[in-house]
């Protein structure tokens, strides 16, 4: 389906956009467009990469003649662009509103504009019942995207949404931060032992976006079924696997942190649809004029429930190690005797 096709990534000089140009660059794709704002990681990646498939666009989501400009001759858009670090929205919440919310809306504006056939936009888990400011920006961003798919004729712009949780060892995320601990002979800090957090690989998270981007329909939000691990066992496979006896030191909950993330709420339980390892939360497509539509009855919620880090399938630390063990990143760390950042 891609064959001969144009598909740019905003934000794509992130994890996830290394992941699809890995998965991607050896296929009969045309070109891959990596639009972002960071001229010194699209020039690594340039120099990393070196293939002519891959183009650089400089720009900003919030700007949306930056993202007219990547977008013309564009047939598909993976919408990756995001503030993403619970704390720094806290401070400065106004920054993921430019950004998560108006930075979508241009994305889909310029895609509509373009005719661009699909759009698939990542949104997190964070989103349901937010408490942070990052969770709320992702939260109204997925009511632009199903508002946006209102607007646009599906024949020629479809438009859908996929959400998941932690991607393992992400830049900025909590594994590298770990191995970074360990191999120094720091204290590992941990927030709160008992926080649980879905666990998904980067390649997990690209098989969801390939398979909204495959089955979706206008305003779907896809969920991909993960499992979950406590911080605390999360910290004990690592310094397992790593053979290390590091102190642990529990420093408290941080700035809008969750004990527990939802990945679905009771009301979208009650209207999704389950295909085995994903869940579809298909878009309410009634209009404004209620008068129009009547209820049947009140359905009964006592069958439904939040599907939860705390509730869904909580993974042993032998487990936790055997996935640790999936990551290219964690192999690589465990080969070498000094601490590395994940590459991109």
């Amino acid at each position: 389906m891609f064959k001969d096709k144009v598909l740019l990534i905003t934000g794509g000089t992130g994890t996830f956009g290394n992941a699809v140009l890995k998965r991607f660059l050896d296929t009969d794709i045309r070109e891959i467009r990596i639009f972002s704002r960071d001229e010194k990681k699209q020039d690594d990646m340039r120099r990393f990469y070196k293939n002519d498939k891959i183009k650089f666009y400089i720009g900003d989501v919030r700007d949306l003649e930056s993202i007219r400009k990547a977008m013309r001759g564009v047939d598909f858009v993976f919408h990756a662009a995001a503030l993403k670090q619970v704390p720094s929205c806290e401070f400065f919440p106004m920054e993921a509103v430019k950004t998560n919310i108006i930075g979508t809306d241009n994305v889909l504006t310029a895609a509509i504009e373009f005719g661009v056939r699909k759009v698939v936009c990542l949104s997190t888990d964070k989103a349901v019942y937010p408490i942070n400011a990052m969770g709320m920006s992702k939260a109204l961003m997925e009511k632009v995207v199903r508002a946006k798919s209102r607007q646009a004729d599906p024949e020629k712009t479809l438009i859908c949404g996929t959400r998941y949780g932690n991607v393992m060892a992400s830049r900025g995320s909590v594994i590298p931060h770990f191995i970074r601990q360990i191999k120094t002979g720091q204290p590992i800090t941990i927030t709160n032992p008992n926080m649980t957090r879905f666990l998904m690989s980067i390649d997990e998270a690209v098989d969801l976006v390939l398979y909204a981007f495959q089955n979706g329909n206008p305003g779907d939000i896809f969920v991909r079924k993960s499992p979950a691990s406590t911080i605390g066992d999360l910290a004990k496979a690592l310094l397992e696997l790593f053979n290390a006896n590091n102190e642990i030191r529990i420093i408290g909950i941080r700035h809008g942190e969750k004990m527990h993330e939802t990945l679905l709420s009771k009301e979208e339980h009650m209207i999704a649809e389950d295909l085995g390892d994903f869940f579809r939360v298909p878009m309410d497509t009634r209009d404004l004029y209620y008068e129009k539509y009547f209820d049947t009855g009140e359905p009964d919620l006592s069958k439904y429930y939040d599907y939860t880090s705390e509730n869904t399938r909580r993974l042993t630390v032998e487990e936790v190690k055997e996935k640790l063990l999936t990551l290219e990143y964690v192999r690589r760390e465990l080969e070498s005797p000094t601490y590395n950042e994940p590459s991109f």
